[in-house]
């Protein structure tokens, strides 16, 4: 019924909106971050040591990402009382919304998002 055929072209994005500089900074393989972050909580910033991925989902037009925090008890604790929105910071990145979930039973956080993975630095528009 008038469908348009899909690219079997990697390099071809068709009616998606999507920042070529992300894609192309996965693609080199920074789709994984090992290191420290800083976690922006509504009383201050906790600094952490984060293990993160990310996934680019073509037919969202966007990435998921996801990880965990290593093992913190204040942070658990919080958590473990309910605070589930933060914002983390990446050294040479720009602050991004995150998502925080149950403690694990090693004692870290999960933590995931959407969008420009924390990790990826500024995001560049126009060239």
């Amino acid at each position: 019924m008038g469908e348009r055929p899909v690219s079997t072209d990697p390099g071809h994005v068709d009616s998606v909106n999507v920042d070529p500089l992300n894609i192309d900074a996965v693609n080199a393989g920074d789709e994984e971050y090992r290191g420290p972050a800083t976690l922006c909580l509504d009383d201050g910033p906790v600094p952490v040591e984060i293990r993160m991925s990310a996934r680019f989902e073509p037919i969202e037009g966007r990435f998921r990402w996801a990880g965990r925090t290593r093992p913190h008890d204040m942070l658990r604790e919080r958590v473990g009382a309910g605070l589930r929105k933060a914002t983390i910071v990446v050294p040479g990145s720009p602050e991004t919304a995150v998502k925080l979930s149950d403690p694990d039973p090693w004692g870290g956080v999960r933590i995931s998002g959407t969008g420009t993975p924390p990790w990826f630095g500024p995001v560049r528009h126009g060239g």
